[in-house]
């Protein structure tokens, strides 16, 4: 990534992030603190479809007004990581993998697409969780995340991934997608989370389930078992039911803290060239209350 500290000081950005119901995004104290820790001005606005009352459709629009305004980038979240592709003018080898984008930097004229999800959720995993077998992992959801963390597993080397979404469809059709990058051999759809399980060394969670509006499990308790890791993208809480229930039972856990971080991270180096000191980020993430 095109990464200097040349010049940081004199250096002024606006960056954004564009989705619904968005109020509660971490992301501007995540990006403007790590900015004036760097000596920059660094200012991140909240683009809330459900404050401006439009709904995706308005999506180009924003763009054009947010490129017209001199943003440097946007980071974009649900519901507009697909509905954003056909506006860009490129995309990462990451964002065409998964299928969804998070981040689009404006240079020259051009819209450049990425998708940090699958990279913040790698090194969160590399750093929580090293040695972690990885011979058959299951993982539950098949959305824009859940494109993230599957391309991520894959990345990581998962010998096979099984894929499990309530949504008809879903699963396969990620399997589909995700078969242009990695042998179709190491994907498969499952029906059931609890007896893809039974013979799995790790699950990753993928959904809203267990954030605050979306209380509860994604799968029943006694599914769990000791010989497994379990891998979380919800980050508020960061101690979801799912993690409280593997612990119980001596499971090793990750939260959603990290992924959150690190895909900050690598957004905010598109947005500005410069590095993001990634321990300094996880520090302050952990120090915002849970309100």
């Amino acid at each position: 990534m095109h990464t200097s500290n040349a010049s940081a000081a004199q250096r002024s950005y606006l960056v954004g992030l564009v989705g619904k119901d968005i109020q509660q995004s971490k992301s501007p104290f995540m990006h403007e603190q790590e900015a004036r820790e760097l000596d920059m001005l660094l200012l991140y606005q909240l683009l809330d479809l459900a404050v401006l009352k439009r709904d995706v459709d308005a999506l180009a629009d924003l763009l054009d007004s947010a490129e017209l305004m001199g943003f440097a980038g946007l980071n974009i979240t649900h519901p507009c990581k697909q509905a954003v592709i056909p506006l860009l003018h490129e995309l990462s080898e990451e964002a065409r993998a998964i299928g969804a984008v998070n981040t689009v930097r404006f240079a020259g004229g051009r819209r450049h697409g990425y998708n940090t999800d699958a990279l913040g959720f790698a090194d969160s995993f590399r750093r929580g969780l090293p040695d972690a077998p990885l011979e058959r992992v299951v993982q539950i959801g098949a959305g824009g995340a859940g494109a993230a963390t599957a391309y991520a597993m894959l990345s990581l080397g998962a010998s096979h991934l099984c894929i499990v979404d309530t949504v008809p469809g879903r699963a396969a059709a990620l399997v589909q997608n995700l078969a242009k990058a990695f042998d179709r051999t190491r994907l498969s759809v499952g029906s059931d989370a609890g007896s893809a399980l039974l013979e799995a060394q790790g699950l990753v969670h993928a959904t809203p389930t267990g954030m605050r509006q979306y209380p509860g499990l994604p799968l029943p308790a006694a599914a769990l078992h000791a010989g497994l890791w379990v891998a979380e993208i919800v980050y508020f809480p960061l101690e979801t039911e799912l993690l409280k229930a593997a612990r119980d039972r001596g499971c090793r856990t990750l939260d959603g803290g990290g992924m959150a971080v690190f895909q900050a991270a690598a957004a905010f180096e598109i947005f500005t060239g410069v590095a993001a000191d990634r321990a300094r980020m996880l520090r302050q993430f952990s120090e915002i209350p849970e309100n």
